[in-house]
């Protein structure tokens, strides 16, 4: 995705299923030590008798026996191995949370799993529907996905359109809008949906919340801050997931990689509506050896070419990393 003249045409998307931008979106897996490089591509994942094994305890949200799982590569064999423990379809998960069973957004399982974290699986719950004015252009939304086929609210603005209808909380699964159902959509894709819908006029959500215990019932949470330290990982190593290839054991991030990873998602915010760690963590992984701008996003292109990142925001993303590496951020 060269910038100026040199720009290509956008890739088409020929379906709108979430890859989990680690793309990832947001996962899990076992593979082998050592650093991870970004392959567009895709390799394919080990065979199971090769992978480590690399044993995480795992609980239900709402309350549930211990279970074990191990000898995942990615979010979707996750949630497999999470529901064949407890005995469900996999996609009654709604997303997962590490070391707390609540609707945390800054404990929200992204690409990276510390070796000692424990995974509290969030299910299906109620089901609503929920009609909206739209007053002003902007929804106050923050939307993510769980990596495989959902998108859901990750944070509500204080004093938006949003903030004013109760029903809508953090953590809610959006699963149509006007009636067309959105499964399978990506999250930015969401966004710029719900963006574009007309000002001065109402519109329908029909959302799943995640399942919650009687004891867990509280007031609705506004969702992760972006002034927030979204550093999880309590284990001296970490298990980054990915869509494509195989997962591997890593050493935790650096204060480089932490802050850099920070900066880009709050410029996915700022610029797409939309929060997603694991992506933010993988442009950082782009662009940290380019040498240009335009070398930066032809790498991007290469590597996320779907997205259409406007131009001002990759040279913002060319900066932040540029301010991290220096020690600026």
């Amino acid at each position: 995705m060269p910038l100026g003249p040199w720009r290509k045409k956008n890739k088409s998307t020929k379906e709108h299923l979430v890859d989990n931008e680690e793309v990832s979106g947001g996962h899990a897996g076992a593979g082998s030590p050592g650093k991870s490089v970004v392959n567009g591509a895709g390799l394919p994942p080990p065979p199971a008798d090769l992978r480590p094994k690399l044993v995480f305890h795992t609980q239900l949200a709402h309350g549930s026996p211990t279970g074990r799982i191990e000898g995942f590569s990615n979010v979707k064999e996750l949630y497999a191995k999470i529901a064949e423990a407890f005995n469900f379809s996999p996609p009654e998960i709604l997303f997962c949370t590490l070391n707390t069973h609540k609707i945390d957004m800054d404990k929200l399982l992204g690409g990276q799993i510390g070796l000692e974290d424990f995974i509290f699986a969030h299910v299906k719950g109620l089901k609503k529907e929920v009609e909206v004015y739209k007053s002003e252009d902007a929804l106050g939304l923050t939307i993510t996905d769980n990596g495989a086929g959902y998108a859901f609210i990750k944070r509500i603005k204080d004093g938006s359109v949003v903030d004013g209808v109760k029903v809508i909380c953090v953590g809610d699964h959006i699963e149509c809008i006007n009636g067309r159902n959105i499964v399978g959509t990506r999250h930015y894709e969401v966004a710029r949906m719900l963006k574009e819908l007309p000002r001065d006029k109402s519109f329908t959500l029909k959302l799943v919340e995640p399942m919650k215990a009687f004891e867990m019932l509280e007031p609705r949470s506004k969702g992760a801050k972006p002034a927030n330290d979204n550093k999880m990982g309590t284990g001296r190593g970490t298990l980054r997931l990915r869509s494509k290839g195989p997962a591997t054991v890593e050493d935790e991030p650096t204060e480089f990689e932490e802050k850099a990873v920070k900066k880009v998602d709050d410029l996915l915010e700022s610029y797409m509506g939309i929060r997603d760690t694991e992506l933010a963590a993988t442009m950082v992984e782009v662009g940290r050896d380019k040498k240009n701008p335009d070398e930066f996003a032809m790498a991007l292109d290469e590597t996320l070419g779907d997205f259409a990142f406007p131009d001002e925001f990759v040279f913002d993303v060319w900066g932040a990393i540029g301010d991290a590496k220096q020690g600026r951020l």
